[in-house]
């Protein structure tokens, strides 16, 4: 091969979770620099295809993770390793904060795969969520020796404490229960609100599998959505709607395939369930499941009688148009909240707040100005900006959204009707806040890349951790 040998990796690029290393030092093993962003789901189900290729070849290759960030909060390489650890990264990760590695090797879009053979030479570059991958990963070990036991991998820094609940993401919250997204567990808790564990549904290990609490299954779990004696899972690892029957315990798959792919509208066939793309975030109204698709940026609706899966709105650009809900676009929505004839969304990369009308399909944007506009600050809707807020709940008697401002470590109040942006006063930054649920005169909080729940009592303005335990 002529290629010449590829460039070092920049000096000034801090190793997050490993022993720093040199390209020249990994040289005899071939090498994948996997260019990312810990907030895009496209970002993310490549690095799930790059492990589960891994997992079946161990050894034969070493993954360096180089995080770029979006957001000036991944800037701080605690937050941009902590998004890579909600899903499941365990390779050593770079922090290219200033775009240092990204410019040096010209990498021109997220994901990149970037293919280092043996001999320190490039490759082959994948870019996007095209390519063959696999073709292109065997092609790399082809005719190599054996595997190595050796991985960078294995001598993991610092890493997340062992605790009972691991990167909590959806929250749903009953006049006395607590439902829980233990995502980094693949599981759902069913808690008191003094956060005593009643009952778990999922084996705690990842898997795709319906049947009673104790013998299903769910991979990351994310948003959670509580309508009477069901509760609804945006199953994010396994691209899939499913069902827990709070009664028995019986979970079922309303849609979904274990794979991300582009969704059909029309009715479920129940033998060969049709694929959803990253799903996040549901909520319900009038018999529907709404549910925010951070894979392809869109709004699909399950209807629960017939069940029939329609595009809601969005038509997948990656972007914050307003407009017919079929011309109108979003960037990655995540959170959901739902009130008679509107829906609410929680717009991760646009920094946004939206809100679709069910009875005549119009998008508007209430808070957020584009893809790349983000900050901290309140006031009128025109000037106020967020940072990559994860998401929302509405008030039960008041017409008021709470915002889980996740960039800036923040509780955020929007007051509909065309009010100002706030901040909540709490006593310390959150860390990482993504699902919010509002019941008896609080907001439940779940504090993700701190493994915890807080309840803020709306009235007395205080705030406590609850503490989750058998």
């Amino acid at each position: 091969m002529n290629a010449a040998i590829l460039q070092e990796l920049p000096r000034e690029l801090p190793w997050l979770n490993a022993p720093a290393a040199s390209l020249h030092e990994l040289r005899g093993r071939p090498v994948v620099l996997a260019f990312v962003n810990a907030a895009s789901a496209w970002c993310a189900q490549r690095l799930a295809e790059l492990a589960q290729w891994q997992a079946r070849n161990p050894g034969r290759l070493q993954v360096l993770v180089v995080q770029v960030p979006r957001f000036d909060s991944e800037r701080v390489p605690q937050r941009s390793l902590k998004l890579l650890r909600r899903l499941g990264v365990a390779s050593p990760v770079l922090l290219d904060a200033d775009w240092a590695a990204w410019q040096r090797y010209g990498i021109e879009a997220w994901p990149t795969l970037l293919l280092v053979d043996a001999d320190g030479r490039e490759r082959e570059r994948i870019v996007g969520l095209g390519g063959d991958m696999e073709r292109a990963l065997f092609a790399l070990v082809e005719g190599l020796p054996p595997p190595l036991e050796e991985d960078l991998a294995t001598s993991e820094t610092a890493p997340e404490p062992r605790l009972t609940l691991r990167f909590p993401a959806g929250i749903a919250a009953s006049a006395d229960r607590l439902y829980i997204a233990d995502s980094g567990h693949h599981r759902i808790l069913e808690c008191s609100h003094g956060g005593r564990i009643l009952r778990q549904f999922g084996l705690g290990t990842a898997d795709f599998m319906d049947g009673p609490g104790d013998q299903a299954a769910f991979h990351r779990p994310q948003g959670l959505a509580l309508e009477r004696e069901q509760l609804f899972v945006a199953d994010t690892g396994n691209h899939a709607l499913r069902r827990i029957q709070l009664r028995t315990g019986q979970v079922d798959t309303l849609c979904g395939n274990g794979r991300p792919g582009d969704p059909v509208e029309g009715p479920v066939n129940p033998a060969a369930r049709g694929p959803l793309n990253h799903p996040v975030a549901l909520a319900v109204a009038g018999n529907q499941v709404h549910i925010a698709s951070a894979g392809d940026n869109r709004i699909w609706s399950c209807d629960l009688g017939r069940t029939e899966l329609h595009l809601r709105a969005g038509s997948g650009r990656l972007e914050v148009r307003d407009g017919n809900a079929m011309m109108a676009a979003f960037a990655q929505p995540a959170g959901l909240a739902a009130v008679q004839q509107a829906l609410y969304v929680c717009d991760a990369l646009g920094s946004a707040v939206r809100s679709l009308q069910l009875r005549n399909d119009l998008v508007q944007t209430l808070v957020g100005q584009g893809p790349w506009e983000f900050g901290d600050a309140d006031g009128p809707r025109s000037s106020a900006r967020l940072q990559h807020p994860l998401g929302i709940a509405l008030s039960a008697d008041a017409p008021l959204l709470w915002i889980a401002d996740s960039g800036n470590g923040m509780l955020r109040t929007l007051r509909l009707g065309g009010g100002e942006l706030s901040t909540v006063e709490l006593p310390r930054r959150l860390h990482g806040p993504t699902g919010l649920a509002i019941a008896g005169g609080a907001v439940w909080i779940a504090e993700t890349d701190a493994h915890g729940i807080l309840r803020y009592d709306i009235a007395g303005g205080t705030l406590e951790d609850v503490s989750i335990s058998e």
